[in-house]
């Protein structure tokens, strides 16, 4: 179920538990900013998830309270981890949900990095349906 993005950190959410070491995760990248995971539920070969060691329910709230050294930090974590997967080259596809009508459903930022296949179009064209 989508979540309200403008609510206050859950420190709750399965993605808090994953930073904490309380729920397992298959790490691929960790440092001072991020971690990074495969998705439990791929939606691609490739399906990681990056997210930020700090508190942030969205990329609207991280963007507009993260340090710049943070944010900085985080958006190399996402090249970083792209490039080790070997997806530069044929290509790869980032998505970040915020909110109802982005389909969010946790409320800890994160990145998804999909790969591995072509995936065509973003969104259908207005004419299209």
């Amino acid at each position: 179920m989508p979540i309200d993005a403008t609510q206050p950190y859950d420190d709750q959410n399965i993605f808090a538990k994953i930073l904490r070491g309380e729920i397992p995760s298959k790490r691929v990248y960790e440092d001072d900013f991020a971690i990074a995971f495969h998705d439990i539920n791929p939606q691609a070969p490739t399906h990681l998830l990056v997210i930020p060691r700090g508190a942030y329910v969205s990329w609207d709230d991280f963007s507009a309270r993260a340090p710049d050294a943070e944010i900085a930090g985080f958006v190399r974590a996402v090249g970083t981890v792209a490039r080790a997967a070997g997806l530069v080259e044929p290509g790869y596809r980032l998505l970040a949900n915020i909110g109802q009508h982005g389909n969010q459903e946790v409320p800890h930022l994160h990145v998804h990095v999909f790969g591995g296949r072509p995936f065509g179009s973003m969104l259908a064209r207005p004419d299209q349906g």
